[in-house]
């Protein structure tokens, strides 16, 4: 079978496109178009040689539209991520994620692709109003990122709706592992104390999260690929578990041996109405269509993933004293 995956390049991307490949996909892996001729985290994979690499932007439909022919399967995880970065600069939002996942779609009705996996998040929902969160809570726009993906998620189902279109929205929970961004926390955490700092700026540590290892992550969106019955469903992938960002911290610095002390910084705060405080999935539905739980603890997870950051070819790709957003 055929497989594009948009977003390749990138921390979650990159480990769908290995994890495709050990499972006998033929791979188009869709990276962001730069003059640098730089694949991101596309250059770190293990199977480089055993994969079609494109270099794009989900912006142009005409592109996007060559790029789908052929194709069976479309993951689409193209997007932009970061919540500090989408209060500045909006409108980079919509034209990604809105009009980059109408694109896609477009491009997708027109070429005969059999099954599109179009990638959410658990922040459309905002601070939960119930927990676990299945998928009937209500959205919540609580920042410009989350109203960009409600919008694209909406923009994913009417292709379904009204064409067709054999669309499975895929909402992930909170997903960590090696390869994460720099503005995420775990990674905040773990580079600053593998670089030797005795005191971590952090902003506010008291909400609580659905963290997922992305090995985990990856294998849902595997599962709901495979699942006829996901076809027009809206599916979390998460582990049913809740932890604040303080115990994960905390599970961190145990981890890594160290007595490091964390620090609030105002400038890592969102503004107070956009700030989630809760999230908690309801993993029912995805385990129902597909039989999926995830293999990894909490513990487990973290402890590879510090394992990964801290070897120093790993860490030295990571700026621990400038603040990611």
């Amino acid at each position: 079978m055929n497989v594009l995956v948009t977003g390749a390049d990138g921390f979650i991307g990159s480990h769908l496109t290995e994890l495709l490949v050990r499972e006998g996909y033929t791979v188009k892996a869709l990276s962001q178009y730069n003059s640098f001729n730089y694949w991101g985290w596309l250059e770190d994979v293990d199977c480089r040689n055993d994969i079609e690499v494109l270099n794009g932007d989900i912006r142009d439909p005409h592109y996007c539209k060559h790029i789908t022919k052929g194709v069976d399967t479309v993951f689409h995880l193209a997007a932009l991520i970061a919540i500090p970065y989408s209060y500045v600069a909006p409108d980079s939002y919509v034209d990604t994620n809105i009009k980059g996942t109408l694109n896609v779609c477009q491009a997708a009705l027109e070429n005969g692709v059999t099954r599109v996996i179009h990638t959410s998040t658990s922040e459309v929902y905002g601070t939960a109003q119930y927990v676990p969160i299945d998928e009937k809570h209500p959205l919540q726009p609580q920042s410009p990122y989350s109203a960009s993906k409600i919008g694209s998620d909406a923009i994913a189902m009417s292709f379904y709706n009204a064409f067709e279109l054999p669309v499975t929205v895929a909402r992930p929970f909170n997903t960590y592992g090696p390869r994460q961004s720099a503005r995420a926390v775990i990674p905040t955490i773990i580079t600053q104390i593998a670089s030797g700092k005795k005191q971590i700026k952090l902003g506010d540590v008291s909400p609580t999260r659905d963290f997922n290892y992305v090995a985990d992550t990856c294998r849902g969106f595997l599962a709901l690929a495979r699942a006829d019955k996901a076809i027009g469903e809206t599916v979390n992938i998460g582990s049913n578990f809740e932890i604040s960002v303080g115990d994960t911290l905390n599970i961190i610095r145990e981890l890594m041996a160290s007595d490091v002390e964390f620090l609030t910084e105002e400038q890592r705060l969102r503004p107070g109405k956009s700030e989630v405080f809760r999230l908690w999935c309801d993993n029912t539905r995805i385990h129902d269509l597909t039989g999926f739980e995830p293999e990894y603890s909490i513990r487990e997870g973290l402890a590879a993933t510090v394992d990964w950051f801290t070897r120093p070819e790993n860490l030295a790709k990571y700026k621990a004293d400038i603040y990611n957003v």
